[in-house]
């Protein structure tokens, strides 16, 4: 028998939630987190007429003003002024899709899988990983900047989109999900995460892996015939030209893409299967009090997968061009920051209000943090 924990203020379940509920019991595996078990929000809501908790996360997060910039981000930031290569916001849609067909094969919550994917980068500042550093640094004072943690924040504190409460109320297993993400926290004795927190963590991996290679190829800091040496690109040219005899370059670098995140996603079901059947797991308590985590590739593809990962740190994170930008965006960050710091008063008044509470200097971290690259980019004057 589930809990009543995630049923409306008084405890009675309405039509929707009784049909959520049965259709749930009726797909979901045991090891998934089923709707009516969630610990619920901090601040307590009546159930939706017809929105599962989930949805309703996944609909908050969407309409949120952090996950609309995500548009203006950068995955790997190279001053690129194309439109194919990645940005935030279609990486963030790339992890969904992957981790939904994850989720749905392995009969896990699709809902609070949607959520945590279009939750977990919206913590990222402007320029990539190298704002991350700069804010980092310039924050060493007041606690740090993570992107994790940021998000956290975001959806907590800095969202202002209902008047009883700050933030976005989201369920406690999006926060928690998030969290888990924070590095250390993971090795705070919390246990495991939930498998749909695993899921997304995965597909976050598969995606950045293939998709920032692709990038890499388009904006010619790589070239085809360096990724198809590695055994992982290989494998899926050899699979891809075994059923295909003639492809143009383009035909078959975009073949190849699709080979590898199949091999990889393929790779990850399987193995996640197995591992879930071996160790009897029947509920998300077992998942969480695992000694292990479950969703992970086999030992080869996971080999294979890391070859690859240093290869693109090695050619692509660190390619001249990249450290080139990375340097130009960093200089811009940080002359921004040191700028509002010792005139904070050139901040908007809805951040300024909040000086007292927040300290300055955080204050400033979460207007700069905010900003798209354009933003920053205009605002630093750093275009000329």
């Amino acid at each position: 028998m589930r809990s009543d924990k995630g049923r409306g203020v008084n405890g009675n379940l309405n039509d929707f939630d009784s049909m959520t509920v049965q259709r749930e019991s009726l797909w979901l595996a045991p090891y998934a987190m089923h709707s009516v078990d969630t610990a619920g929000r901090e601040h307590k809501e009546s159930s939706h007429a017809y929105r599962a908790p989930y949805q309703r996360d996944r609909d908050r997060i969407v309409h949120s003003s952090a996950y609309r910039r995500l548009a203006h981000k950068t995955q790997v930031f190279t001053g690129e002024k194309g439109d194919y290569h990645r940005t935030r916001l279609t990486h963030t849609l790339e992890v969904s899709s992957v981790a939904r067909t994850i989720g749905r094969v392995l009969r896990l919550n699709e809902d609070l899988i949607e959520s945590l994917a279009l939750m977990h980068d919206i913590g990222h500042p402007p320029f990539g990983h190298a704002g991350e550093e700069i804010l980092n640094e310039c924050c060493a004072n007041c606690g740090g900047f993570n992107h994790n943690r940021q998000a956290v924040r975001i959806v907590t504190v800095l969202e202002e989109r209902y008047p009883e409460f700050p933030g976005l109320n989201l369920s406690k297993e999006i926060l928690s999900g998030q969290g888990s993400r924070i590095k250390g926290e993971k090795s705070s004795g919390r246990g495991q995460a939930l498998l749909e927190v695993q899921i997304v963590d995965a597909a976050d991996s598969i995606a950045y892996d293939t998709h920032d290679a692709d990038d890499a190829l388009e904006l010619g800091l790589l070239n085809l015939d360096e990724l198809l040496e590695l055994p992982l690109w290989g494998d899926a040219a050899r699979r891809v030209q075994s059923e295909y005899s003639a492809l143009d370059p383009q035909q078959l670098r975009r073949a190849v893409v699709r080979q590898v995140i199949d091999i990889l996603v393929t790779d990850l079901v399987d193995t996640t299967t197995a591992r879930l059947k071996a160790a009897n797991i029947q509920s998300p308590a077992a998942v969480v009090g695992h000694d292990q985590q479950l969703v992970m590739p086999s030992s080869e593809v996971f080999q294979r997968k890391t070859q690859l990962e240093k290869f693109l740190f090695q050619h692509v994170y660190r390619h001249p061009a990249v450290l080139a930008e990375r340097s130009l965006a960093g200089e811009a960050l940080r002359e921004m920051f040191q700028r509002f710091s010792e005139h904070p008063e050139g901040l908007p008044e809805g951040f300024r209000r909040h000086f007292e509470q927040r300290g300055v200097a955080r204050v400033v971290c979460d207007f700069l943090s905010g900003m798209t690259d354009r933003c920053a980019l205009e605002e630093a004057s750093l275009r000329g």
